[in-house]
């Protein structure tokens, strides 16, 4: 016994293995670029940062946040809600449409969950955790989910699915909520590394042969959303060092922010092949009738906040107006440009 525990130990701390097409390297400076799609966006002016363009026109309240909260909060109001709810009712309306399944999954998740898609036990430190609970009906550790891949995967931990109804194609927006441990002077400013955020989220359970075909549709469709809204990015295939614990193979794709002069991380699209499927043991059966290990793949269509950051930053008017894209219009009411809200205070 004391030998099978510390075999376990061992066995659920190792990562995926990685791709044989994966760029090798230790960090983020070994990825290599795929593609790009659009020119990066230029003024013939000093571009805004998105903090500063949300707060000259009051649609983004961190100092209130911060009050009511702690640093890495914001409020958004007026327009800068509508917008960042626009932009997720538009990505949830095309995911749909391309075939994926809405799904409104909890934000609370038990230590089951978040050890079959891989971030228990290694990650414990980077998520928000509830213990205190004197319910006896209610377990009593659950975690606040860092994404919406935790409970979409985990719908079919333990299940034996029949192989005609894959692939299986979820998609979800969910708060996502992380401790960002480690990130101590990285991205403190903005909507970029947030505590909370909203996030809609992609899932594909598939069978082995088809899994790296489905990573391609899968950064395609996040591909398909930043084109719609006319943002500048890039795809990146992330090194072996770069890449998460339990992805064999991931595409970041990169979005272009002006004020920075640079691509930033925008969405991840991974292969996870059989390695979350084992640890939650998600199977299929094959027309034969065996039984085998599906596997799973996950990618952000796409981090909400994100989003909204780089539609201020490219959209952005030198009279510090924000003109909306044109097919987030019919989610904003009409709405073509965003002015300054008035101030309460």
């Amino acid at each position: 016994d004391d030998l099978q525990e510390k075999q376990e130990y061992i066995l659920l701390r190792l990562p995926n293995f990685p791709a044989d097409s994966d760029p090798i390297g230790p960090d983020e400076s070994y990825n290599e670029e795929v593609r790009r799609w659009s020119e990066p966006t230029k003024f013939d002016y000093e571009p805004k940062a998105h903090w500063d363009l949300g707060t000259d026109l009051n649609i983004l309240d961190w100092d209130a946040a911060s009050k009511v909260s702690a640093a890495r909060f914001v409020y958004y109001k007026g327009a800068g809600a509508l917008l960042e709810r626009a932009v997720y009712n538009f990505f949830l309306d095309e995911n749909t449409s391309e075939g994926y399944t809405e799904i409104i999954p909890p934000s609370l998740v038990n230590n089951d969950s978040m050890q079959g898609t891989g971030q228990f036990p290694k990650f414990t430190e980077d998520v928000y955790t509830i213990v205190e609970n004197d319910d006896p009906e209610v377990p009593r550790n659950l975690t606040l989910i860092p994404t919406a891949e935790v409970p979409l995967v985990n719908y079919f931990r333990g299940d034996i699915i029949d192989g005609a109804n894959l692939p299986i194609n979820v998609t979800a927006l969910s708060p996502a909520f992380r401790s960002e441990a480690g990130s101590a002077g990285r991205d403190t400013r903005g909507l970029i590394r947030m505590h909370e955020f909203r996030k809609v989220e992609m899932v594909k359970v598939v069978k082995p042969e088809e899994s790296w075909k489905e990573l391609e549709n899968l950064t395609h469709n996040a591909e398909h959303l930043l084109q719609k809204l006319g943002l500048p990015y890039r795809v990146v295939a992330l090194s072996t060092g770069d890449a998460s614990f339990t992805s064999a193979k991931t595409y970041d794709l990169e979005v272009w922010m002006p004020a920075q002069d640079t691509y930033r991380e925008i969405s991840s699209c991974s292969n996870c092949t059989d390695f979350q499927a084992r640890r939650a043991q998600i199977r299929y059966r094959d027309e034969d009738g065996k039984v085998k290990l599906t596997h799973t793949l996950n990618g952000s269509g796409l981090a909400v906040g994100r989003t909204v950051a780089a539609i201020l930053e490219n959209y952005q008017n030198e009279d510090g107006t924000v003109t909306v894209p044109e097919a987030l219009r019919p989610y904003m009411h009409g709405m073509t440009k965003i002015t300054a809200e008035v101030k309460w205070h």
